[in-house]
């Protein structure tokens, strides 16, 4: 039993003390990338492209789709979200490899802020210090606005006003719930769900959307059913 319980105690040594190397170096990488542009600034870089667009004009059926599909809880965390944290690592475990991420709408805002999609554990500390940054100076719509501002639509396209000139030539607040939902199943892989690259693929995530919708409140079976086979 002395046997165990030291090795017990060196375990957890070792993994405190990973972890703590691992936080320091995501502190750094945060802090060298806060001191060359602020976050204040960034985000006034951000709302300063001629193409920004505020989020009371865009279409509600594309905000609540983006919500209900990429971050569900996205009104209920402050930036980061156990509850889905721990069901994506339950998921990739039943899959055997990394099917899903977990990372909540602000943590996506903080990357496409910052830094690139390389998965390792300095960045993804980096990124919850900007996340919980954001979460104190901003406001959730804030938030949600500067997101849909910065995500990646497939075809060139960054941003909804230019995604949705693009694939639908109209502003954002004039999506019907059909584009609206199509749209906002993209982001989650743009190379994979991009209207000019696979529109089958982009169509079966568009009923994910619809279901997602249905499961957070923002449509009722009927209405989601009304578009469900639209062309």
């Amino acid at each position: 039993m002395k046997i165990i319980k030291r090795l017990f105690i060196l375990i957890l040594i070792i993994a405190i003390i990973l972890v703590s190397y691992i936080t320091y170096k995501g502190y750094k990488l945060y802090d060298v990338s806060i001191s060359k542009i602020s976050i204040e600034d960034k985000v006034n870089e951000i709302r300063s492209d001629k193409n920004y667009i505020k989020l009371d004009s865009v279409s509600k059926d594309f905000s609540n789709a983006i919500v209900a599909i990429e971050d569900h809880r996205f009104y209920k965390h402050f930036g980061f979200d156990f509850i889905s944290f721990c069901r994506a690592i339950v998921s990739n475990i039943k899959e055997g490899e990394r099917g899903q991420g977990g990372s909540t709408i602000t943590q996506q805002l903080a990357r496409n802020m910052y830094f690139t999609q390389e998965k390792n554990y300095s960045r993804k500390i980096a990124e919850l210090f900007v996340v919980f940054n954001l979460e104190k100076n901003y406001s959730k719509n804030d938030i949600l606005e500067l997101y849909i501002n910065t995500i990646y639509f497939g075809s060139g396209y960054y941003g909804v006003k230019e995604a949705s000139f693009g694939y639908f030539e109209k502003q954002p607040i004039d999506l019907d719930l059909y584009e609206a939902s199509l749209l906002a199943g993209i982001p989650n892989a743009p190379s994979v769900y991009g209207l000019n690259y696979n529109p089958d693929l982009a169509e079966q995530r568009r009923q994910h959307v619809l279901n997602a919708m249905v499961r957070t409140g923002s449509l009722t079976k009927e209405q989601a059913e009304a578009v469900r086979n639209v062309e």
